[in-house]
């Protein structure tokens, strides 16, 4: 009888388990998902453009590292900033870094649309 309990007690221990497992993951805060952002920056005065952005990025991320695997594109010419894929937590931390001007979403506009328009 005792082997019997206890292994009615294990089987119990294994449910709750798997209970107190399911709930964790359906009651934590969802991850921010990451978006891919402009942010358009002073154009550097004594340092390589792209340095200057990785060098903002690494301040938020952490590491040269992880900012390298961020950094989409550096611009360069026309205006001075750089994409990169942040949560919204990072937006908010990279939009406090001095020689940041702007933080928008990157965002995909069609220059003509509607019927007897050119496509």
């Amino acid at each position: 009888m005792q082997g019997r309990s206890r292994k009615n007690f294990l089987s119990s221990a294994v449910i709750l388990w798997i209970l107190i497992v399911e709930m964790a993951e359906t009651t934590a805060p969802p991850q921010a998902e990451s978006a891919v952002q402009i942010v358009y920056t002073e154009r550097p005065q004594d340092e390589e453009p792209e340095s200057f952005h990785l060098r903002i990025l690494s301040s938020v991320l952490g590491s040269e590292e992880a900012a390298k695997d961020a950094l989409l594109y550096s611009y360069k010419t026309a205006a001075s900033g750089f994409s990169a894929k942040l949560t919204p937590q990072q937006v908010d931390e990279i939009s406090k870094q001095p020689g940041v001007l702007q933080v928008v979403p990157s965002r995909t506009l069609q220059l003509h649309s509607g019927h007897g328009k050119l496509h």
